[in-house]
């Protein structure tokens, strides 16, 4: 795989005439483009962050439209992650508006949302993580419960009046950074902030894998 040197303003180009045509004659015609301004940048990127970071899953375009009310076939971004042994995620992707970045838990499974609940409820390591939360978000980093809404009330078992009532009602918790489409977006500079956002986040993603851990349930 070539070095990576960013990725080409058409990369952007190309999702903004994805929406606007997501179907399959349009994909077929447009797919030896997208491989050449979106899939090929995306891999050399990976490459460069994989000796740190592990190797990478790349999803899938095509999108599961089988319970889904939108049967727009293709996914409008183009991304990828890696897993740590503790089971957080390193996520990144690229779209019409840019590139976004996060790290933390995005779904939690059932074990992880039990052990998730229990850390943050323990005095000791719910106070860490107020600490872990308030740090990051200091650095620029937005931290949110993920890809889940949070509860609307307390969880079954904890008190509503929990002093970290909120931390308890979620069902993720993940350091995110929109990022843009800034001029560096089509340059080399993109390893190094994608990695900025992750050295930002890192000390999140440690508490999870500390005290939440991946999860034991079979795919």
């Amino acid at each position: 795989m070539a070095d990576f040197r960013g990725f080409p303003p058409d990369a952007l180009e190309f999702f903004v005439e994805l929406e606007a045509n997501n179907d399959r004659t349009w994909w077929l015609a447009n797919k030896p483009r997208f491989d050449e301004v979106v899939r090929e940048p995306m891999r050399s990127l990976l490459d460069e962050l994989e000796p740190t970071y592990g190797p990478f899953h790349v999803f899938r375009m095509n999108r599961d439209v089988r319970f889904s009310k939108d049967k727009s076939p293709y996914k409008t971004a183009h991304a990828a992650m890696t897993e740590t042994e503790g089971g957080s995620l390193h996520y990144l992707q690229i779209s019409s508006s840019g590139m976004f970045v996060g790290g933390g838990i995005y779904h939690a499974a059932k074990d992880q949302l039990v052990r998730y609940r229990e850390a943050v409820a323990d005095d000791r390591t719910g106070r860490a993580l107020q600490t872990v939360v308030s740090a990051v978000r200091k650095t620029g980093l937005d931290v949110s419960p993920g890809g889940d809404p949070p509860l609307v009330s307390a969880p079954r078992g904890f008190d509503k009046d929990h002093p970290r009532i909120e931390l308890l009602r979620w069902k993720g918790c993940i350091a995110l950074k929109e990022l843009g489409a800034p001029a560096w977006l089509h340059t080399r500079r993109v390893t190094n902030e994608v990695g900025k956002v992750w050295t930002k986040a890192a000390p999140l993603v440690s508490w999870l894998d500390a005290n939440v851990g991946p999860s034991e349930i079979a795919p």
